[in-house]
């Protein structure tokens, strides 16, 4: 299993939702009425965040909360995902953000486990990565959807990776790549060096010139293979990503091109998949 996101974290999103407390069963007075919470599968899933699920409940009041799977599992329509016992105020301050939360993550981690079983069945040992291009605010929910579904995140932002554009080499003027690369290195010696490459010229050039990583940007597959046949024949050869539009028709193809990862932010488009909540006295 992935991580779960911190108590604080989920407290904060219970405070968003509910600041004041829930006027609805504050105002017909049945609060303190015993109750259970049952989450089920709308449709066929991969789950994520029912461990988040559960401490919403938790966190709102509820004595105790049962899950019957746990992120990454596969889920048929119609199968139990968490049942929650408490106070009706408990389960209704919990119940919505619970379940807006599992259908979000699950439609992302679904749609990223779709991409990763197309990509092996090009290559067995193809790697999936997904990009950082979700969101912003919704990082630890998005990574910990795509890790559920098997893929890895590609980034987990600019302060801990680099990876050259285009748009930062317009600003180096005509200075060769293996000196801006030294320079890089003579910085930051422990951090590994990711250029991206927009040609099959462009690929080897920087894999020439003592980068960590190429990442082949907006490739067809055939191209993709070029590249990195040129690339093996160089004496020392970096890691190699293709990216740009990598998605469930595609992906195969990518990876029978013969690159070491497929980076994608596809699943992040993923709509959510439904999730049926039912409470009633218990």
């Amino acid at each position: 299993m992935p991580f779960t996101l911190s108590p604080v974290r989920l407290d904060a999103l219970l405070r968003e939702d509910a600041p004041f407390g829930d006027m609805t069963t504050l105002a017909l007075g049945i609060g303190d009425q015993p109750g259970r919470a049952m989450l089920r599968a709308g449709a066929a899933m991969t789950l994520c965040c029912v461990e988040e699920a559960e401490q919403l409940f938790l966190l709102a009041g509820c004595r105790g909360v049962s899950r019957f799977a746990a992120s990454g599992c596969q889920l048929e329509a119609g199968a139990d995902i968490l049942l929650a016992e408490g106070p009706s105020a408990a389960l209704h301050l919990a119940a919505r953000t619970a379940q807006v939360l599992v259908e979000a993550s699950s439609g992302v981690a679904t749609r990223a486990r779709r991409i990763l079983k197309a990509a092996r069945a090009g290559r067995p040992d193809i790697a999936v990565a997904c990009t950082a291009r979700h969101l912003p605010g919704t990082r630890e929910v998005m990574l910990k959807a795509v890790m559920a579904a098997g893929c890895t995140p590609h980034r987990f932002g600019l302060s801990e990776s680099m990876l050259v554009f285009a748009r930062h080499r317009a600003f180096l003027g005509r200075v060769p790549p293996r000196e801006w690369i030294a320079r890089m290195r003579a910085a930051q010696p422990e951090r590994r060096i990711v250029v991206a490459a927009e040609s099959v010229d462009e690929a080897v050039l920087y894999a020439a010139s003592g980068v960590d990583g190429v990442q082949l940007d907006h490739m067809a597959p055939e191209q993709v293979a070029e590249a990195v046949r040129a690339i093996a024949a160089l004496d020392r050869r970096p890691s190699i990503a293709a990216t740009g539009g990598i998605q469930e028709g595609n992906a195969a193809a990518y990876a029978a091109a013969g690159a070491d990862v497929l980076v994608t932010s596809a699943p992040y488009s993923a709509p959510p998949i439904d999730v049926t909540v039912s409470i009633g006295p218990g």
